[in-house]
């Protein structure tokens, strides 16, 4: 008479957030927790400050108790790293160490690992399961910029605070007659400076897919100034004039992007002065965009995303990134996002809707129409 077959033991998840920090990156964490505690069983373990925490063996456990009360909460329980790649680890030279994580997540005996972050994290993530480890992603940016999803969480609190901040300085321009530009985050994708700035009623929008012609944007600001007495500008950090390059405020070599972007803001400010015959101030919004709480739409878009990034670890569908296409949750292979960056079309409804509504693009009309 066989013995009976011995109960097989809880599935053991692994969850991470790596990159730069998010609003609803601790909705993704406590959805996915909740759902593998809840219908699996399952032991769900967080890992510390991103892929460092896998190089640096820290851990600890996430129970439902520790995310029940999160949804809301800006930045991220665990931590994260925006330096930290195994297969080029500073502390190391820049050498690959990637087997050091590896064999940490098999002694912490890990059955998969969820990974939330960016186009460099899903790279990461991609390598990691090519490797052996059992990975799923899901798409974390405000910048909107990840490819074969429609909408990244994070993306809709960034320009929430683009949008209010538009309306702070509007009241500020009309009462003495300025023009006040505002730069946003964005990196070489515009989609926070767009929407942020149709949003906020701004009366230019400048992004990095349309280089701009100074005198397009003095022309426009020139006219906006005549008719209403002061103009509102809304300028993506990675955007530059036709034939310059963008404005690198620093190089960080150790960086998986070591350009550090911004001060386009006051470039654009001191190209403008000679043009036009009124005060000009500029505002840099930078990390406030990232910060604080996620809108109610990014706390449950985060908590959809990371249900589904449940349900592929129950379906054992590894490899695979989250994307939201339409208005529903697919999935498609991590080769498909890593490294790469969805930029705003040229032909974009919204470019399209800026344009008809007077907007200007700082182009010469042809190039935007």
């Amino acid at each position: 008479m066989s013995s009976p077959a011995s109960p097989r033991p809880p599935l053991h998840v692994g969850v991470l957030t790596g990159g730069g920090d998010c609003p609803g990156l601790n909705a993704v964490i406590r959805a996915v927790t909740l759902c593998l505690t809840q219908e699996l069983g399952a032991r769900v373990t967080g890992i510390e400050r991103g892929f460092w925490g896998l190089m640096e063996r820290r851990s600890r456990p996430l129970t439902r108790a520790d995310v029940h009360h999160i949804v809301h909460e800006g930045g991220t329980i665990l931590g994260t790293h925006n330096k930290a790649n195994p297969f080029q680890w500073t502390p190391a030279g820049g050498a690959d160490c990637s087997a050091q994580a590896l064999a940490y997540a098999r002694e912490l005996g890990l059955d998969a690992l969820v990974v939330i972050g960016g186009d460099g994290s899903m790279s990461i993530a991609h390598r990691l399961e090519r490797l052996g480890l059992p990975v799923v992603g899901v798409p974390k940016t405000i910048d909107n910029d990840l490819m074969h999803t429609d909408r990244t969480f994070g993306f809709d609190s960034a320009v929430a605070v683009v949008a209010h901040a538009l309306e702070r300085l509007e009241t500020t321009a009309r009462s003495h007659g300025r023009i006040m530009i505002l730069e946003t985050m964005g990196r070489y994708a515009g989609w926070i400076a767009l929407e942020g700035g149709l949003a906020g009623g701004a009366d230019v929008i400048v992004i990095p897919e349309l280089p701009y012609d100074i005198e397009a944007i003095a022309l426009a600001c020139r006219q906006r100034y005549s008719q209403q007495g002061y103009a509102l500008i809304s300028i993506a950090e990675g955007a530059k004039p036709q034939g310059g390059e963008m404005t690198v405020r620093e190089y960080l070599p150790d960086s998986p992007d070591p350009l550090r972007l911004g001060g386009i803001g006051e470039v654009l400010r001191s190209q403008l002065m000679p043009l036009v015959d009124c005060d000009i101030r500029t505002t840099q919004l930078g990390h406030l965009q990232r910060g604080g709480s996620p809108t109610p739409f990014d706390r449950v878009l985060a908590t959809r995303l990371g249900h589904y990034a449940a349900e592929l670890v129950k379906r054992r569908e590894f490899g695979r990134m989250v994307v939201l296409q339409g208005d529903a949750c697919h999935s498609v292979p991590l080769a498909q996002v890593a490294d790469l960056n969805r930029t705003v079309p040229l032909q974009h409804p919204l470019l399209r809707a800026a344009h008809s509504m007077g907007i200007a693009l700082g182009v010469a009309d042809a190039a935007a129409s």
